[in-house]
């Protein structure tokens, strides 16, 4: 079995695991970190210089978050692993989990956000027109970061606690500890930053799908096509590919943050005796890789971009 042994030299726990696993997820979480960082870098570049429509403020916000997010996990999490144990310190654990949490909460609004964006633009094109100003989609993007941090400061203040997790090589939320605080902040966690932005996604995609079914069926209809339906349906089809582009990106978020969610849930049930170092390591990893999809996406998908 898994011994975590408790050294006195290292106030921090350690696992019991060959040393080839600690270097193999080091050496992963450093090549997701530098394509984070160079990905999402080029995406804050493409679409501050050209593309600065209120939309994209969004996406600048999504890739901003990601690159953050690998800035302040990866290298941390790979010198953590080269030396086998989380070697900086509790304060740092502290402040490395609330980076993650921070930006893991951020990226998910920020997608949501998005999603909102794309649904409003599609089933409400004239109501929509005047509607996002560059001020206004700054404010929500704003207005995202600090609901974000308003998740990820409670466990500074005693509810929850940012703890090593897994192999011991990184830190996150403490959602192994079966305590009322630690539950409830768990449940309130996932239900706010993931279950109720995920449900919102999905229906703005089930309204956008309709929507495009509708009008695609009305054009059809009227085959003597004058050139304004024409026009009005090229732009929906640029409307529909940016929604597809962003449908992708959600979906690979969730499949992302999946595990994890698994995870936590399976704690929060009571189960954590079942969940095995390794299985709360490879998760951390997912999701932090999540931060890599969304400019290689756009990258392949996204004309303006390439």
């Amino acid at each position: 079995g898994f011994q975590v042994s408790m050294d006195t030299s290292h106030p921090f726990p350690t696992v019991d695991v060959p040393g080839y696993v600690h270097y193999t997820i080091g050496v992963v979480i450093m090549a997701v970190g530098i394509t984070g960082m160079l990905g999402n870098f080029l995406v804050i570049y493409a679409f501050s210089r050209g593309l600065r429509t209120p939309s994209n403020i969004f996406i600048i916000n999504l890739a901003i978050t990601d690159f953050l997010m690998c800035l302040t996990q990866t290298p941390i999490f790979f010198i953590s692993s080269m030396h086998k144990q989380w070697i900086f310190g509790k304060k740092a654990c502290e402040l490395y989990a609330f980076c993650g949490a921070l930006f893991g909460i951020c990226s998910m609004m920020t997608l949501m956000v998005i999603a909102v964006d794309r649904y409003v633009v599609i089933t409400r094109p004239l109501a929509s027109l005047g509607v996002m100003s560059h001020r206004k989609a700054l404010l929500i993007c704003a207005v995202a970061w600090v609901y974000s941090a308003g998740w990820s400061l409670p466990p500074f203040f005693g509810w929850s606690a940012y703890v090593p997790e897994g192999l011991m090589t990184s830190c996150s939320w403490d959602y192994m500890t079966f305590t009322p605080s630690v539950r409830s902040y768990t449940m309130l966690l996932f239900t706010f930053v993931f279950f109720i932005p995920l449900s919102i996604i999905i229906v703005c995609y089930f309204c956008i799908f309709r929507a495009i079914r509708h009008t695609t069926r009305a054009i059809t209809k009227i085959t003597c096509e004058t050139r304004d339906s024409a026009k009005k349906f090229h732009k929906m089809k640029n409307e529909w590919r940016m929604a597809k582009i962003a449908l992708i990106v959600i979906l690979l978020f969730v499949i992302s943050w999946a595990p994890y969610s698994c995870a936590a849930l399976t704690a929060f049930a009571g189960y954590a005796n079942l969940l095995t170092p390794y299985m709360n390591s490879i998760p951390a990893v997912i999701a932090k890789a999540s931060a890599i999809h969304n400019p290689i996406i756009y990258a392949i998908t996204h004309p303006k971009y390439r």
